[in-house]
């Protein structure tokens, strides 16, 4: 399978992510969800951040941790509606007044109305639907639906021959540990490091600008069009 203009992109299926992760998938020639990993406690495959009385508060999706190995393809969302509904409330408590706010409801009124009950799928479903309304045509892949093995850097190096990718588009966050594992010198893409500085914009409900928000933020105050325009500017396309 060929990357066209030979771009990789792979990332774990995170809940609401931020801007940086859709700047990364518009700079991606192909994207996979890294769907397969193991689930972590209280990080963004289950949580995220919106703005509430002013505030950066979290939201997030309780799940069933049943073993400590369980990866995301294999955990369970807690099948319970009032969490979905505790959670619209305050999206529209907290934006309803927000220009675009009728556009960004509609994610989250996707949230409550999505009938898997799988972390995997409900967050692939969410970025699909996202990156869909703004206009990203990246081709979407899940590692889980690959056949390929492997720990860490190795696996990525194996993704990488899959796809013929020429390139390697990390966020800086995986620096250290693409660094510990020797990644440049195994690949056959060449590495390089997202370089993505969220720029501030006008925020509804704050006098001073709160950056990495879900891109649920970005799109209520500025609509798709303006929240796309934002993500293209410091793409490196």
């Amino acid at each position: 399978m060929h990357c066209p203009n030979d771009t990789l992109v792979v990332m774990q299926p995170t809940f609401l992510p931020w801007a940086g992760y859709f700047n990364l998938m518009v700079q991606a020639s192909c994207f996979v969800f890294l769907d397969d990993v193991q689930l972590e406690k209280q990080s963004w495959q289950t949580r995220n951040r919106l703005l509430m009385n002013g505030k950066p508060q979290w939201v997030s999706i309780p799940v069933r941790h049943e073993h400590l190995s369980q990866s995301i393809k294999e955990t369970d969302v807690v099948v319970d509606k009032r969490w979905r509904e505790k959670l619209g409330r305050g999206f529209s408590q907290a934006y309803g007044r927000h220009p675009h706010f009728k556009v960004a409801q509609e994610i989250i009124e996707l949230l409550a109305g999505e009938a898997s009950q799988n972390l995997a799928d409900l967050n692939e479903s969410l970025i699909r639907f996202m990156a869909n309304q703004l206009g990203i045509t990246t081709p979407l892949h899940r590692a889980s639906e690959l056949g390929i093995s492997g720990a860490r850097s190795d696996r990525l190096v194996a993704i990488c021959r899959h796809f013929g990718a020429k390139e390697y588009l990390s966020p800086l966050g995986a620096a250290d540990y693409l660094a510990e594992d020797g990644f440049a010198a195994h690949s056959p893409a060449v590495l390089r490091f997202q370089n993505y500085q969220p720029r501030p914009y006008s925020q509804l409900g704050t006098r001073e600008f709160i950056s990495h928000l879900s891109m649920v933020d970005v799109i209520a105050n500025m609509g798709l069009a303006g929240a796309k325009e934002y993500l293209l500017k410091d793409a490196d396309l």
